[in-house]
């Protein structure tokens, strides 16, 4: 197989996010708080080349209706949030009071506050509170990694027909390859990709950003 992916260095990275859209003094100030904050967590965060690329993913597809499971301090959010055309509507999906308090000062500041609905609780539940009919244009998913298969039976059947999903993390930093992973999140994102490529609903594809990124469009 011919090998086209560059891997990264912090050097390639850094020329990478420079030559995109930059993060603006909010989305800096988020990410340093993140940092000063929660040390041992920061690296829930998404990247920043994550955050340009889901807002203008959501611009391109013209997203209305959005959903986001795992919110932690708000940089994903805010990202679809700033995407979605007018009159759309964000609704995340979160377990953390602590970790979302950040995030909904920095929506306030942001004057996204309008575009956002949070709801706490386990989203394995609090998922079903929504319609049951195909209408959401987007859904981001970056939570627990052993309940991710769990969430994406909840939304699949809610995406609209062109619909896209978005899951974060399913590279797992390289233990993907593990020949015999031991840990449940690791597992369970095998058996995850797994079944994401084997569902006939949805087109998808594993993009090398980050820690890997499936976007899978609804069929």
């Amino acid at each position: 197989m011919t090998k086209k992916s560059l891997s990264l260095s912090d050097e390639l990275l850094a020329y990478v996010v420079a030559n995109g859209s930059e993060p603006d003094e909010l989305v800096r100030d988020l990410i340093d708080e993140t940092a000063r904050v929660l040390p041992a967590d920061q690296g829930m965060q998404i990247a920043q080349e994550q955050a340009a690329f889901l807002t203008l993913l959501t611009k391109i597809a013209g997203v209305r209706n959005a959903v986001e499971i795992g919110t932690f301090t708000g940089l994903s959010s805010i990202a679809i949030a700033r995407g979605l055309a007018d009159g759309g509507r964000l609704i995340c999906f979160d377990v953390s009071d602590e970790f979302t308090s950040i995030a909904r000062r920095y929506w306030k500041r942001a004057g996204l506050e309008d575009r956002i609905e949070l709801r706490l609780g386990p989203a394995a539940q609090t998922l079903a509170t929504l319609p049951a009919e195909p209408h959401l244009d987007l859904v981001f998913i970056d939570a627990d990694k052993t309940g991710y298969l769990g969430y994406w039976q909840e939304v699949v059947p809610r995406m609209r027909p062109g619909g896209l999903i978005l899951v974060d993390n399913v590279l797992r930093h390289g233990r993907v390859l593990d020949p015999d992973p031991s840990d449940a999140a690791t597992i369970a994102i095998l058996e995850f990709n797994r079944f994401v490529l084997q569902d006939d609903r949805v087109e998808s594809m594993l993009l090398p950003i980050a820690d890997g990124l499936t976007i899978a469009r609804r069929r």
